[in-house]
């Protein structure tokens, strides 16, 4: 039985276009919000920040927690090598780019990423977005859920 991974995405908005991977395999393009699993003895916060710079090649401030979701994969149209008893806990930010950064090349890409790309968030819909679930709350057809994040307080 494997273990559960645990993992960070960002949301990142700005003038109404979301920052997304833009991945690959053989079914055709996808994109998925940026972020990778947790690191033993990692924030959620710093393994957020980290996957940002590797995937998109930017510093990133961490906000609020917006959403969580399990990801199982078995019950998914899942990538093409990844294992039907994968199961991660994906913890959901917003998140802003810092002042300078602009998005680009990662250093550290995923196998299946091909680059980045913005898209209008009002056209999120005529692409193949993962997960889709997410997709009306970030297109504001279903209203978003508050949530705090606390860190690694005692």
């Amino acid at each position: 039985m494997g273990k559960v991974r645990v993992g960070a995405k960002a949301i990142i908005i700005q003038e109404g276009q979301i920052l997304l991977t833009k991945n690959q395999d053989s079914r055709g393009i996808y994109y998925m919000l940026p972020g990778g699993g947790q690191e033993n003895g990692e924030r959620i916060d710093e393994a957020l920040r980290r996957e940002c710079m590797e995937e998109a090649g930017i510093q990133v401030h961490v906000k609020e927690l917006a959403f969580v979701r399990d990801y199982i994969a078995r019950n998914h149209q899942i990538p093409d090598g990844t294992p039907d008893h994968f199961h991660q806990i994906e913890l959901i930010f917003y998140c802003e780019i810092l002042p300078g950064e602009e998005a680009g090349n990662g250093t550290d890409i995923d196998d299946r990423q091909i680059g980045v790309e913005w898209i209008a968030v009002n056209k999120l819909e005529d692409e193949k977005v993962y997960p889709v679930g997410l997709l009306p709350y970030l297109t504001g057809a279903n209203k978003t859920p508050v949530s705090i994040y606390l860190g690694d307080i005692n």
